[in-house]
């Protein structure tokens, strides 16, 4: 597991969930789907949302668990 899918792993564990949005402004993660795929390869159970923003915008949520 790389560092970055590691560190996304520690705030889902301590926050619930995460956007690509919080993922790059507090995290510094780029790409929190790519990260979400390689804990999903190692078997950690992650599901996702979609949601929109208040202007419309679409944007994936991503909780720990199913």
């Amino acid at each position: 597991m790389t560092p970055q899918a590691c560190t996304v792993l520690n705030h889902l564990r301590t926050a619930g969930s995460i956007t690509n949005v919080e993922a790059h402004a507090v995290l510094r993660v780029r790409s929190v789907s790519r990260r979400i795929t390689e804990l999903i390869a190692i078997g950690i159970p992650i599901r996702k949302e979609m949601k929109r923003d208040s202007t419309g915008q679409r944007y994936v949520r991503y909780y720990l668990g199913r």
